[in-house]
């Protein structure tokens, strides 16, 4: 089955990265680097991504056949994703195991959502 590890950022974990010295910053993309490796080598790995600040976004919606895309900062959102995991193993409890091996999961949280699979369905 394949689950989605979402590393969500906020002003509380953009504070805490701001008090981080150069030296933990690095400590935690090595941390990063370490489980994209641990993950390629078991063979659970899709794809992993950092996203870039959502003020380089665009939120993109279609009204009467017409695309506006709307530039970000989006002072609404609280939090907003900064990386993910696609992964593929064998249960939540082993998605949980992973996630839990991400650097932000020890002074923040990140999230485990399974992939809904649409094999199968007929539309």
């Amino acid at each position: 089955m394949k689950y989605l590890i979402l590393i969500h950022s906020n002003e509380a974990s953009r504070q805490a990265w701001e008090g981080l010295s150069q030296e933990q910053r690095s400590d935690l993309g090595r941390g990063h680097l370490a489980l994209r490796e641990l993950l390629a080598e078991s063979g659970e790995l899709i794809v992993s991504e950092g996203l870039v600040d959502p003020s380089h976004a665009k939120r993109v919606r279609v009204r009467d056949g017409e695309t506006i895309a709307t530039d970000g900062p989006f002072a609404e959102v609280k939090e907003h994703l900064a990386g993910f995991y696609l992964i593929e193993c064998d249960s939540m409890e082993r998605a949980v195991e992973l996630a839990a091996k991400a650097p932000d999961a020890a002074w923040g949280e990140v999230e485990v959502r399974p992939i809904f699979d649409l094999n199968g369905i007929e539309f």
